[in-house]
């Protein structure tokens, strides 16, 4: 009995230490998928086909941080994608675009890029910035119009 519990005692069951504070399964037609929001740690498989972030917090997050209500002009301001990987689109409807500009600035608030608006639809290359938060802040002359959170994976 002793060899027993000594051969069999010494066995550990691991788990995943982490609280988390929902989750649940996602079925579609190409499989199942089980979630949790809440975790801290995560691993990236990159295909084809596509990235999957496993076993963690997935960080997906649209807001607007900061927006300036201006009642006497309708700002209809998105970015997308975001998170994003390569680059980011700009949409400002149908904004006057004569004194609009952008600037991009990291998380310490150092300017990564500025340049004027030139189309109601601007693509900001992010290929070669590394993985972090960033804030895209839209103006026109100086006042702050609309200042986004961007996630760069």
């Amino acid at each position: 009995m002793q060899l027993f519990l000594l051969v069999f005692g010494l066995q550990t069951a691991q788990a995943q230490e982490a609280v988390i504070t929902v989750g649940s399964d996602a079925t579609g037609s190409a499989g199942t998928v089980a979630y949790s929001i809440g975790q801290i740690v995560y691993t990236t498989n990159t295909g084809i086909n596509g990235i999957v972030a496993q076993g963690v917090q997935q960080p997906y997050v649209i807001s607007i941080v900061l927006g300036i209500e201006h009642n006497s002009i309708q700002l209809y301001f998105t970015v997308y994608p975001n998170p994003t990987i390569n680059f980011l689109t700009l949409n400002l409807g149908n904004a006057d675009l004569s004194t609009l500009s952008f600037q991009l600035y990291d998380l310490s608030g150092k300017l990564i890029e500025s340049r004027k608006i030139v189309s109601n639809t601007e693509t900001i290359r992010m290929e070669n910035l590394p993985s972090a938060l960033y804030f895209l802040r839209v103006t026109n002359n100086s006042d702050e119009l609309k200042t986004f959170k961007i996630i760069k994976y």
